[in-house]
Formats: C-alpha cells, structure tokens, sequence
C-alpha cells in the first residue's frame, strides 16, 4: 500500500507540472505571433532608411568614423542579449556559448573587451562567475519597446563615438538628470538568436559597428552592407542639405534601429524557444504519467490478487476445520 501511495502521489505531481507547462506553452505561443507582427511592422521602416543610407552612401565622401575600422583601435564592446525569465531550453546557455568564442576571437585580434548584457539570466549568469559586467539592463527581453532600450542603444552609440581614447557623458535612464561618465570603445558588437522558423533558433555574432567589415570570419555575422553597392546605376537624386550631413545625421538613427531590430529578433526567438521546452516537457510529463498509471494499475493487480488469495486461502482453512458451520 505504501508503495502505491506513493505512486498515486507521484501521478498527482507530475500532473501538476504538466498544467504549468502546458499554460506556459500556450502562453508562449501567443507571443510568437505577437513578436512576429511587431517584426513585420517595423519592415517597411527599416526597408526605407536601409534605401535611404544606399543612396546617401554612394553620393556622399563617406568620411565618417561609423563606416571605418579605427587603426589604433583597442577597445571592443560585447553586447550579450539574453532572456529575463527562464524555462526557454538551450536559449541562454547557446548564447553564452557563442559570445565566449566571439570573446576569445577579438582578444586574439588584441582587442580589450568590455562586455554588456541585458536580460536578467545574463546577469545572473556572469555576476555569479563573477566576470565583469560593465552595463547590464533588463525588464524587456520578451516585449521590447523603443523606448525601454534607449539607454542600451544610447550608451552603444555614444560609446562608439568617442573612442577609446575618450569619454562620455550619459544618464542612466530617462528620467534621472544624473550623468555618469562612459568609457569608448572602437567597436559594438551584439550576440543574439535570430528567429528562422518555430523550431530553429540560431544564436548570431553581429559587428554592429563600425558598419563597415572590419573581422573576416565565417562566425560573426556582418552589418546590414550599405556599402556593399551592387555596382548596378542608381538614381540622380539630390539631397538637402549636402549627402554628407544627412549622413552624420542619419547614420546614428540607423545604427539605432538596427539594434532594436536585434531585440524583436530576440524577443521572437526567446518565446519560440520556450515553446518548444515547454512542449518537450509536456509530452514527457504525459509519458511519465502514462508509465507511472501502468505501474500503479500492476501494483494494484498485485493487491488485489493478493488479498483474493488470502480470503480464498483463509475460506478453504475455514472449511477443513469444519468452523464454517
């Protein structure tokens, strides 16, 4: 009896779990769809500056710090997108796995990195290594908003801007007045998973900046190529003001956009991605039960027999010794 006890005890638990992944399967489905549209909406926006920067490339001197490799360059910043709750499979441990090698990569190239994260499981993950952390912000891996990750795409940018050899000021958020001075750095790159389909989700090494190739390997995954001109005749088109300071205006704009873009990605791979673990679990929370019953039910033939036995056995004693009358 105590053994079946515990069995029936065990069914319960394990049905118990499956409720729990089930509703969090559901509710990650829900979000895929979500994220999905909110990818598709930003396309046609991020289609038309993409256009717009071609066209100012190939008319412009393109003289600018964005769209070259610094010669003395020695800093290298790490941005490591990873999820603020967990239950999502292999979806941190894969990126993880893939800023360690990019990390290993630019050191080698002898490039000093200053790593940032956002998501609370990268936090966590480096903070209890105990490796170094330089700017860590959380609180909107699976619904991005433009203006929740202002300060990552801000503190990247200006970051860049000056240079290892400078400094910058910047606010930590957006409603403080108190300015905090930022190191620079000569290059931004980002490690994410990109979004490929409901059952894949690949983790990607993006060279954010400069723009402009700077590492050739098949690992890391280059910029959006506006200088990559197709060699096909563009347009006439003319710019006012000049090409040139439309660039320097819309250059930081684009660069901006191209990292919330990375944040859709995420968002739409972190929710996939828990998904698909939650499912996993709760096929195998349904096998464990149906395993788990098929014990139960033979352990509860067993008792039964059993107790049959003795109550015939015990009627046949009663017989022989003639008590039954």
């Amino acid at each position: 009896m105590a053994n079946l006890r515990e069995l029936r005890d065990r069914i319960r638990s394990v049905n118990s779990t499956k409720k729990i992944t089930k509703a969090q399967e559901l509710i990650a489905t829900s979000r895929i769809t979500k994220a999905q549209a909110r990818v598709e909406a930003s396309e046609p926006y991020a289609t038309e500056i993409h256009n717009v920067m071609e066209r100012l490339a190939a008319a412009s001197s393109l003289d600018h710090p964005m769209l070259h490799n610094r010669e003395d360059g020695k800093r290298a910043a790490l941005l490591v997108v990873t999820s603020d709750r967990g239950m999502c499979g292999g979806y941190n441990y894969n990126v993880f796995k893939k800023a360690a090698e990019l990390q290993k990569l630019l050191e080698n190239n002898g490039y000093e990195v200053v790593r940032y994260v956002t998501g609370n499981k990268g936090i966590g993950y480096y903070r209890f290594r105990g490796e170094e952390v330089a700017g860590a912000w959380s609180g909107f891996s699976q619904d991005p908003s433009w203006k929740e990750t202002h300060d990552v795409r801000r503190h990247l940018i200006d970051g860049f801007s000056v240079g290892s050899n400078g400094t910058a000021k910047f606010r930590e958020g957006l409603n403080t007045d108190a300015e905090n001075e930022l190191q620079g750095f000569d290059q931004v790159h980002v490690v994410y998973t990109e979004f490929e389909s409901m059952l894949t989700q690949t983790p990607r090494a993006f060279q954010l900046l400069p723009i402009e190739p700077v590492i050739e390997t098949a690992e890391i995954k280059q910029g959006d190529g506006i200088l990559d001109n197709s060699g096909e005749p563009t347009p006439d088109v003319e710019f006012e003001p000049d090409a040139d300071t439309l660039l320097d205006a819309l250059l930081p704009q684009y660069v901006s956009r191209s990292l919330f873009s990375i944040f859709l990605e995420a968002a739409a791979s972190e929710s996939a991605s828990r998904r698909n673990a939650m499912k996993s679990a709760t096929d195998n929370a349904t096998a464990l039960v149906k395993d788990l019953s098929r014990v139960a039910n033979q352990a509860r033939q067993a008792q039964i027999t059993q107790e049959i036995t003795e109550i015939v056995g015990g009627a046949g004693a009663l017989a022989e010794s003639g008590e039954s009358d």
